[in-house]
């Protein structure tokens, strides 16, 4: 199933999601993520803000480096190269199956024990429709659930991606 079944339970598994990511980090025994997709028509762009658990990202930020990778401690431009680095690689937007659009880091927010991950990623054209591979930080935690918020035009629809249901087709 790649929709949430109703309106109302779209909310309740969103609001119960932001609750959870409010809690401290170490009360945290399940993985997730939020997305919030806009659709930008007039610019060709999509413009995205992701949120994650910071404990759980600079976990999978520090797979095959020297040293444990920070949100606090490790050089801007270096987080920023591996922030850009794991996004590219575990989210792909496409205008057709199998296409991976590049993406543009655009900053990185702290909020509590989550950080926010700002970018976009240009389109070649108008479209109606997008096919989203979502595998952030499954390879780190299988049970990892990674929600995705689009709206694009008059359009508001929250999907799930989590493993086993990595790709899936946007449509507005």
């Amino acid at each position: 199933m790649n929709r949430l079944p109703n309106f109302s339970g779209r909310w309740l598994l969103l609001a119960g999601l932001l609750l959870l990511l409010r809690l401290p980090a170490v009360a945290h025994p399940y993985h997730a993520s939020i997305m919030e997709l806009r659709y930008n028509a007039q610019k060709l762009q999509l413009e995205i803000a992701l949120k994650v658990f910071s404990d759980d990202f600079e976990q999978a930020l520090s797979k095959g480096q020297p040293t444990i990778i920070s949100f606090d401690k490790t050089p801007k431009a270096q987080l920023h190269a591996l922030v850009t680095q794991v996004l590219r690689r575990s989210v792909q937007f496409g205008t057709k199956p199998g296409e991976a659009l590049p993406l543009t880091l655009l900053g990185i927010q702290h909020e509590n024990d989550a950080q926010w991950l700002y970018f976009s990623v240009k389109l070649p054209k108008p479209t109606q429709r997008l096919t989203l591979r979502h595998s952030l930080l499954l390879d780190t935690f299988p049970d990892q659930m990674n929600v995705v918020n689009l709206e694009a035009g008059k359009k508001k629809e929250t999907t799930l991606f989590r493993e086993g249901e990595e790709v899936r087709e946007l449509a507005w």
